[in-house]
């Protein structure tokens, strides 16, 4: 019944806690590349060496933007995740994109991120600080 994609960050296991918890309901999840190194190097990996970490970087990004866009297109929710270790401009991109495509939008941040992500809360339809509270959302959704 629904298509959720699972943005934002890659260093926890929450997006398996998510889709773990919906087994057995009509969700389909996708998901960005999470494998930090296979995201990092694709453009490496495909078109050779740039000559340095900003081109690298640059060619990397715009092939996983390919993937990360067409899901977010294809998705009628964006569950978007900020973690504690590191700043995620990825997901704070995702989530306007996701916005500016008038996609559902929950996010999951610490509280103590409220003040830095209030632009991005208010846009979103629910926030919430754990992967179990997804959960219990997408689950009455499906009621």
């Amino acid at each position: 019944m629904y298509t959720v994609y699972l943005a934002g960050e890659i260093h926890s296991n929450w997006r398996e806690e998510i889709i773990v918890g919906c087994e057995g309901c009509d969700i389909t999840f996708l998901t960005p590349e999470h494998d930090h190194a296979s995201s990092d190097d694709i453009g490496k990996n495909v078109v050779g060496d740039q000559g340095s970490d900003f081109y690298n970087d640059h060619v990397s990004a715009k092939m996983n933007s390919m993937r990360n866009h067409t899901f977010i297109k294809n998705s009628d929710i964006v569950v978007v995740k900020f973690g504690e270790k590191y700043k995620q401009w990825n997901a704070a991109f995702d989530a306007g994109y996701a916005n500016a495509l008038d996609k559902k939008l929950i996010v999951i941040h610490p509280e103590e991120f409220i003040h830095a992500l209030k632009e991005i809360d208010a846009a979103a339809s629910a926030v919430v600080k754990s992967p179990s509270q997804v959960i219990a959302i997408l689950k009455h959704l499906l009621r």
